[in-house]
Parts: structure tokens; sequence; C-alpha cells
């Protein structure tokens, strides 16, 4: 397909703009781009106007890629729409949380388990962002080290909630969330299950596992919803199987893929710094014999969202990856 490749992006919202805008600065190889939501309208996403067409199984005829943005927690349109679009030739990356867990579909980061992509069926499953920041670093200390426990402290921006969480920060709308989020912290991500645990940190300890193969793998996560716009922060305490040490840990997240290490013990980066960032950035480590503490940060509509998507796509044509 030496012209490029027919692709849909699915999704108008804050996650569609976004995989418009990787998709042109990663200068993936397209021939067309078309822009679906639940009605025709003009819209204009990342800085481009398009004609947005109703996505029903028609629109997918001759598409080869199939975008489906989906925001944070909700039910996404591939449940309607992903076997439609492959019936038709697509290969569908949905964002959302519907397939990421289903044994046939493979959930994919491509810097911690692009081989997973050879046993997709059509359809592959891009994770939660915030199991995505944190698997990147995880992979490489799994891998030196051995994995016990995870415990996980998030700080997740009004974003991740698409376009009604940014109105609840800016314009103090109060339908979005359990409590008001101006000034505020919300420990509450989704709904609550009877282990107690909510929606989201039950998806970050069942991704983590699947992504990094370790079923059994303990995975405790609070998951805090913050007034920042854009920028998930995690505080993350890993147990390991051997014994580590500072320099070691360092060494390995300097050259891991995906990842930044911000710098000295000083050092950290914030939501602000990351916005607009296609990778997760690291500070803060500490190393005490097998427990290793430290920070992570990613724009999650990017990294989170859209540029692991289109990573995916990078992987799958063969495309160089990782392009800043």
């Amino acid at each position: 397909m030496r012209e490029g490749y027919t692709v849909a992006v699915v999704g108008a919202g804050l996650v569609g703009d976004r995989l418009v805008a990787e998709l042109r600065r990663r200068d993936f190889p397209m021939r067309e781009l078309r822009v679906l939501a639940r009605s025709a309208r003009q819209a204009v996403l990342a800085g481009e106007t398009f004609e947005v067409g109703v996505a029903e199984p028609e629109a997918f005829e001759g598409v080869d890629i199939a975008f489906f943005a989906g925001t944070e927690g909700e039910k996404g349109a591939a449940v309607q729409l992903a076997e439609e679009a492959i019936s038709r030739g697509a290969i569908v990356i949905d964002n959302g949380s519907d397939f990421r867990l289903d044994p046939g579909v493979p959930l994919v980061v491509p810097e911690v388990n692009a081989e997973a992509l050879g046993e997709h069926e059509g359809l592959i499953a891009n994770a939660n962002c915030s199991t995505i920041q944190m698997v990147v670093t995880l992979a490489p200390l799994a891998r030196e080290f051995g994995l016990k426990k995870i415990v996980v402290s998030t700080y997740q921006a009004v974003s991740g909630s698409g376009r009604s969480g940014v109105d609840a920060l800016e314009n103090g709308r109060e339908d979005v969330y359990p409590k008001p989020i101006t000034g505020n912290v919300i420990p509450l991500i989704g709904g609550v299950g009877e282990d107690g645990y909510t929606t989201e940190e039950t998806k970050m300890r069942e991704e983590s596992r699947k992504i990094l193969g370790l079923p059994d793998l303990e995975v405790f996560a609070t998951t805090v919803r913050i007034p920042v716009h854009t920028g998930h922060s995690e505080s993350v305490y890993v147990e390991t199987e051997r014994e580590a040490t500072l320099d070691q840990v360092l060494d390995l997240l300097r050259e891991a893929p995906g990842v930044e290490f911000s710098g000295d013990a000083s050092d950290f980066p914030t939501p602000l710094e990351v916005a607009g960032a296609p990778g997760t950035r690291v500070g803060r480590v500490r190393v005490e014999g097998n427990a290793i503490q430290y920070w992570c940060v990613a724009d999650n509509l990017l990294k989170g969202a859209a540029t692991n998507a289109v990573q995916i796509a990078e992987s799958l044509v063969g495309v160089a990856q990782a392009r800043a």
C-alpha cells in the first residue's frame, strides 16, 4: 500500500482530536482520513476542518485501520461497530474499555508487548491511560528483577473524563463528579465494586497483569481525580523478587523505550511539563533492597490514549516508532 492507508477516527472529542494530531505529527502513511461520529456535522480537529460522517456500518467500506476514540471508563462505539468494520476489512484499534480483558483480544503497549499483535483477529485494545504509563516503567524492572507487588496511587487529570470533565473544572459543572472538583481531590474514579475497588482501580490491576504476562501479580491501586486539565501522575511502589540498587534501576529507566528519566533525586516531572509530550517521565526514584519507589507522569490524552494507539498502528504496518 505504497500510497498509504485509509484511516477512520471514530469520535470527535478530546481523544479523537489528539488522534488526528498524532497521525499527522508522526506522519502516518494515509491516503484518506475519515472522521466519524454519532451525527454528521462539520468539526475542527487538531486545527483541521472535517466533514464528519455518521458512524454506521457502511462508513467503514474501504477503511484499512479504524481508531475508536472512546473516553475513560465509558462504553464505546466499538461494541456496536467493531465487527461491522472488521467484516469490511478494517483492523480496529479500540481505546474503550469494553474488550481489554477479552482473552481473544490483544491488549497492547508497544514498548512492552508488541509481540501480542501477532495474535489479533481484527481487533486490538488500547489500554487504560493510567495503566499505560505505569507498565512502560514496570516492564524493565520486571525483566531484570521480577515483580511481586505493586502499590500505586494515581492523580488523574479531568481531561480523562472527556470534555465534560474539562467543563467541570473550567466552568464549575457539577454533574460530572460525585463532589466538586475545583480546589478538591476525589478518590473515586468509576463505580465501586463489591470488593471496595473502583472500576479504574480494577482496570489497573487486571490490565497490568495481562500486558506484563503476570496473571498473579499483586496490584493495589487507589485512583484519584485532581483539578488538573491534562496529565496523569502516579506514585508507584514496587516489591521485586530480587534485590536492586539505585544505579541499576536508574540505568534501566534511562534505557527503557518510551521512558524519560527526569534527573537526580530532587528533580521531578509535573503534569504541566508533560502536557503535549508523547512519552512517560519518571523522577523521585528511591531504592532499598527489594523495594523501588518512583513518581511518573504522562499526558493522558497522548501516551495514555492517542499516541499509544498510533504506535500500535505503526507496529502493524512496519513504520518506525517513537519519532520525536
